[in-house]
């Protein structure tokens, strides 16, 4: 007798056993076999395929064992599953596609830093010293980021953004993201909070994963306004002191400090994003909001676009109220960033290497920002209002008089190979940035923005 759902081939170099196997296996999975159908007696199969019998009972003793069918004594071998709608084989075969990341000839999206910026060679050189350390790498790192690192920030934080802390009160993470997450779980659920509309999507995804009410504070000229925040009475209130939404400038010392007042009379706990407090180049940098209240604001920090945006290594420092409450669930947190990356990055700071960096980011974009905003006033100066912010990198163009339509700007975008910054809520603002895009691209990028914009019907 003949079985059509059993398939073998004895010049093959696969196991007679395993054949059997994958014909029954698969019998079953696609419905060809239901459950409670018996199956050929051992002897019976052996004799019918030319095969021994020990080759017959390995592949029902593996089918036994996964469940796929049962041994009942003095009876036989039984169907004991029955699969529905299985997907097919073919389908499970298919390949993935992958959407590979485009490279576009005017990219003014953010996505990137000037390569000219940091030593790719010499970053590797650090990446392979940790790596040559036999005992760094086969231990796992801290919970809590390693100390080396911690340390190394402690000194860094305090001599470029003057932060106030030790190493012992910074948390060390793979991005600003993961870090919010933690400070979360320990702030608690369902709080409300204030932000600048439109400032910080990823911040917003945070909040509302732990259930918290987002409200938008207004803004002025210096940043957000007392009698907003009064309103709203948030329990915290993210900021990032070097950009207000209105003017772009720099939030002064003034309102930093009636802020932290306003909190400390309303026990509401300020998170500062200190996104690129660093990079400043056409103004000096002003002391972080955290250098003036270390007991109720949490400072966050990165490096995203002063190392290598694909080295994912951020920090936050917390007030000891809320140290207190990480140590108690310190042992329970995985740490997120690499520990090869935050070795080498505290060898990198302790060499004084991210000096030299921040010297050379600072002249690169102090460059490319004045080509920016020429090209922009030279082209798009028609009824329009530009906001220049400094330590994002990038330049918001408002159309007081028309709407950007979309849609259309981005297949012609699409078209002409050029990458603008993520459209918000707004249908008259374009942002572009000028972090990735090489300086003798710029002119020609913004000039084929502005035949669409005041070209199109």
């Amino acid at each position: 007798m003949l079985y059509d759902f059993i398939i073998i081939d004895k010049n093959k170099k696969i196991p007679l056993y395993q054949q059997i196997y994958t014909s029954v296996r698969q019998s079953i999975e696609n419905g060809n076999l239901k459950k409670g159908t018996k199956l050929p007696s051992i002897r019976k199969l052996s004799n019918d395929l030319s095969v021994s019998k020990t080759t017959i009972t390995g592949a029902y003793e593996q089918l036994c064992a996964e469940g796929y069918i049962v041994n009942k004594p003095q009876s036989g071998y039984y169907v004991e599953v029955q699969f529905e709608k299985l997907p097919m084989v073919k389908d499970l075969n298919k390949p993935i596609k992958h959407n590979s990341q485009k490279n576009y000839k005017y990219d003014f999206s953010g996505k990137s830093i000037d390569s000219k910026i940091i030593n790719i060679n010499e970053w590797k050189k650090y990446v392979k010293e940790v790596i040559n350390q036999n005992h760094l790498m086969t231990s796992y790192g801290e919970q809590q980021g390693e100390l080396e690192l911690r340390t190394a920030l402690k000194h860094y934080s305090l001599g470029i953004r003057s932060v106030k802390t030790s190493e012992n009160n910074i948390i060390v993470g793979a991005g600003t993201q993961s870090l919010l997450f933690l400070l979360c779980s320990l702030i608690g659920r369902n709080k409300t909070v204030a932000m600048a509309d439109s400032s910080y999507i990823q911040a917003e995804f945070v909040f509302q994963s732990f259930g918290y009410t987002i409200k938008y504070f207004e803004s002025d000229t210096y940043g957000a306004e007392l009698n907003s925040l009064e309103k709203i009475k948030p329990d915290i209130i993210l900021i990032n002191p070097n950009f207000t939404n209105i003017s772009g400038e720099n939030m002064p010392v003034n309102r930093r400090l009636d802020i932290i007042k306003w909190a400390k009379s309303n026990n509401s706990l300020i998170i500062e994003d200190d996104y690129n407090g660093e990079l400043r180049y056409r103004t000096r940098p002003t002391p972080c909001v955290q250098n003036y209240d270390t007991e109720n604001t949490i400072y966050l920090g990165s490096f995203s676009k002063v190392l290598l945006p694909a080295v994912r290594i951020s920090y936050m420092a917390l007030p000891d109220k809320y140290l207190k409450i990480y140590n108690q669930i310190k042992l329970s947190t995985n740490q997120t960033a690499s520990k090869t990356e935050q070795l080498a990055l505290a060898k990198y700071i302790n060499n004084g290497k991210i000096d030299i960096i921040l010297r050379k980011a600072r002249r690169i974009y102090f460059e490319k920002s004045r080509i920016m905003l020429e090209a922009i006033k030279q082209q798009l100066n028609e009824n329009t209002e530009i906001i220049f912010n400094e330590t994002s990198l990038y330049i918001s163009i408002i159309f007081k008089s028309k709407t950007v339509n979309y849609p259309i700007l981005e297949q012609y975008l699409e078209n002409n190979s050029i990458k603008i910054m993520p459209k918000r809520v707004e249908n008259n603002i374009i942002r572009l940035s000028f972090s990735g895009i090489e300086e003798e691209k710029i002119l020609q990028g913004i000039k084929i923005i502005s035949e669409f914009l005041y070209n199109e019907h």
